[in-house]
């Protein structure tokens, strides 16, 4: 069969590259940094990459914006054989991911200089998860989804392993990968689910079926649609399918685990609230039951476990989690305000987990492990610019007024009071409450006294040698008590052995003062900037956002 035979019989479609140009800025650019990397005669700076990062990161934000007029001025359309939808809703978050990639590459460099960390590797992988989430906001079809999908999720689960030298790393890409593995697996099956019930893989020619037709039996149907659901409530990190939250937070290294919880939300609640508002608006007397118990378990899981948290990473895990079930409220209420709530909950959420992360990583110093809460006692003294910041954020994110975080709060509580789930209202209000109990207890820390001396730290306990960042006992002051238990030396070697040597390394640190490089100070000062600018002139984002509709 000849070359033109073969083109006869395969119908290939016309490809739009406008309106895929945010995805192909991103991986040309992903290309371009492994190529400079590969054919540079000399071993290029930090700083070069990350400044070729921000510019392809800005180009995929002008794209954004090119791609909103010609929406806001020629309407919705779909694309590459109607596979992709480009209307206000995707583009509105193709631009979050492109902004999210701008203040990633500002926050990460330092880190990367610090940790000597050479190469593009890091940026290249961030540039190929972020054209992965924005796939999966343009998607209009669930072979797409799940494209973007991986796209989106394998860097990350490189990004979670990329500091080789802490064992907590490796752990962590070992776990998402696997629980990921697991969720990509599930969320196929539901796809072949939902086909057999509907023959077709389209949200478009879905939601037309289901509207046109009625179902006899829907067992089929649903099943795909629940398992559809699992594998969106592992990237979002809904409860029950949280587990791999706090570890992956904790062990991934810093500017990595602030960029992997703004992406994958974006990526995530793209995709399933165009998914399931759009395509199985039909069928949402038969999920919203779910999703209103999967809310009510997010929202009081990630605020109940995060109060009992002493690692500050692992605290914003929790507090991540708490907020997905926010952005579930508004998802739950089925309506077009409830989505537009949702996506105005995201593009604030995505800036403040990306500045609170920033700091965070500054304040773990070299070798990336001072994260106890502790270690931030007295910082306004030692480093009011850092403190100044992280209050800030932090009290965005437990609602308080004059911020974006209270206006998100209030407008996904509203559309859930406008939809008469009064219950879930209640207990949003509730946990957030109890969420801003552990947010606020980190700003009275760092406002508070100053952290004690590290001898004082220090003298009850056995003694220990510091060399870099590892702590290794001492084999004659922690050698066994006469009569203890072997059950009990050995919790007391794990205590010893982990905690002291934490609290050591973080009061050390205490009276170091933290090195802030420029290009951290942009991104603190861009997410500080949106998180009080908007939230005191809100107008702009809630114009936004309305003006984003989704296609069907």
């Amino acid at each position: 069969m000849t070359y033109s035979s073969l083109l006869a019989v395969i119908q290939t479609p016309h490809i739009d590259y406008t309106a895929i140009l945010p995805e192909l800025i991103c991986i040309g650019g992903a290309l371009a940094l492994l190529l400079t990397g590969a054919l540079a005669v000399r071993q290029l700076p930090t700083v070069v990459y990350t400044a070729m990062t921000v510019a392809i990161s800005v180009a995929a934000v002008v794209s954004s914006l090119v791609l909103w007029h010609i929406v806001q001025l020629h309407g919705a359309f779909a694309a590459i054989a109607k596979s992709l939808a480009i209307d206000g809703f995707s583009v509105a978050f193709v631009l979050l991911a492109s902004c999210v990639l701008v203040v990633a590459a500002l926050a990460a460099d330092g880190f990367l200089r610090r940790e000597e960390v050479a190469g593009p590797e890091y940026y290249a992988l961030a540039l190929l998860s972020a054209s992965g989430a924005m796939f999966m906001a343009s998607a209009n079809d669930l072979i797409v989804i799940f494209l973007g999908l991986e796209i989106m999720s394998i860097p990350l689960y490189i990004l979670a392993g990329f500091d080789h030298r802490r064992q907590e790393s490796g752990e962590a890409s070992m776990k998402y990968f696997v629980l990921g593995a697991f969720s990509s697996a599930i969320f196929v099956y539901g796809i072949a689910l939902t086909y057999g019930a509907t023959g077709s893989t389209n949200l478009a020619e879905i939601a037309s079926f289901l509207a046109n037709n009625v179902l006899t039996s829907n067992a089929l149907l649903l099943a795909g649609l629940g398992l559809l659901l699992v594998g969106f409530g592992f990237k979002i990190a809904a409860v029950p399918f949280h587990m791999w939250t706090p570890d992956v937070y904790e062990g991934a290294p810093t500017p990595a685990t602030g960029f992997m919880a703004a992406i994958a939300k974006v990526g995530g609640f793209a995709a399933l609230l165009r998914v399931f508002y759009s395509s199985f608006h039909t069928l949402a007397i038969d999920w919203q039951p779910v999703l209103f118990v999967m809310a009510i378990l997010t929202l009081l899981t990630g605020a109940i476990l995060g109060l009992v948290q002493r690692d500050i990473k692992r605290m914003l895990a929790y507090s991540s989690i708490n907020h997905a079930g926010f952005v579930l409220l508004g998802l739950q209420a089925a309506t077009a305000s409830g989505v537009s709530a949702s996506l105005y909950y995201v593009f604030v959420y995505a800036f403040l987990v990306l500045g609170s992360f920033t700091v965070i990583e500054l304040v773990g110093k070299r070798g990336d492990r001072a994260h106890p809460i502790e270690g931030y006692r007295g910082l306004a003294r030692r480093e009011p610019f850092l403190a100044l910041c992280l209050a800030l954020l932090l009290l965005a994110q437990a609602g308080a007024p004059f911020t974006t975080g209270f206006l998100a709060k209030l407008y996904v509580v509203e559309a859930a009071v406008q939809a008469h789930s009064y219950a879930l209202a209640v207990t949003a209000m509730l946990a957030g409450a109890i969420a801003a109990d552990f947010e606020l207890r980190v700003v009275f820390l760092m406002y508070g006294a100053s952290a004690p001396a590290p001898a004082e730290a220090t003298d009850a306990a056995p003694a220990f040698s510091i060399e870099g960042s590892l702590a290794v006992p001492d084999p004659v002051s922690s050698a066994p008590a006469p009569g203890a238990s072997t059950g009990t030396l050995a919790s007391a070697a794990v205590m010893t052995g982990h905690d002291l040597a934490t609290v050591t390394v973080a009061g050390a640190a205490a009276s170091e003062r933290v090195e802030v490089p420029l290009l951290a100070r942009a991104a603190l000062v861009l997410t500080c900037g949106f998180t009080v600018v908007l939230g005191i002139w809100p107008a702009p984002l809630f114009a936004f956002v309305h003006a984003a509709r989704l296609l069907f």
